[in-house]
């Protein structure tokens, strides 16, 4: 038997509450920005991140509300994805706190920077995958607003790269699941996918 579930019946905050967890793993980008004054670095996770566009190379990211990292994109064009691993789990988790604008979650959570190649924003020094983006497309949709980024550099620590590519069992990535439920890996399955193949005559 299913429980079923009507949106508009339970209202926003109990079925986003069903949603993010059944819509789960998902990656998290660890979003750095610089404030239009230059004088404030911010840095937040956000759980709804994925790929928009490989030609051009396009990420995205979703704020849920007006969030810093949402303003300072609007106000900047620009915004670095770090890589969110599973020996940060406790930084990425400080750095979600709602500091307000003016407060670098960088020096609140103690995370060490690095400067980024083409975009103003910092890196994570210790994230392992970083890529470059200047924005490309906002798009408000409900409460949320999707930001889409073209990236214009990326870097990966050489250690973490296997046969020309980052390898996932190496990087550890770190997951997003319901509440206030994170996940690791786990195994990795390696399977080829199946080529189609036309039927021969008979």
């Amino acid at each position: 038997m299913r429980v079923e579930y009507d949106p508009e019946a339970m209202g926003t905050s109990a079925f986003y509450r069903f949603l993010t967890s059944a819509v789960v793993p998902r990656p998290i980008a660890w979003v750095s920005t610089t404030a239009p004054d230059g004088r404030t670095e911010n840095l937040a996770p956000h759980s709804f991140f994925s790929i928009a566009s490989t030609d051009p190379p396009i990420v995205q990211f979703t704020s849920i509300g007006r969030k810093d990292s949402l303003r300072n994109v609007e106000d900047t064009g620009e915004f670095v994805v770090n890589f969110s691993s599973e020996p940060l789990l406790h930084l990425i988790n400080a750095t979600a706190t709602d500091f307000p604008r003016t407060v670098s979650e960088f020096d609140a959570a103690g995370v060490e920077r690095e400067p980024s190649r083409c975009v103003r924003p910092p890196r994570v020094a210790r994230s392992h995958v970083v890529l470059e983006c200047r924005s490309h497309t906002t798009l408000r949709m409900g409460n949320s607003t999707l930001v889409f980024g073209r990236v214009v550099h990326a870097a990966a620590d050489e250690d973490y790269i296997v046969d020309g590519r980052p390898s996932s069992e190496l990087l550890r990535p770190l997951t997003k699941l319901g509440g206030d439920e994170w996940g690791t890996l786990g195994e990795v399955l390696h399977l080829n996918r199946i080529p189609y193949e036309e039927p021969g005559p008979r």
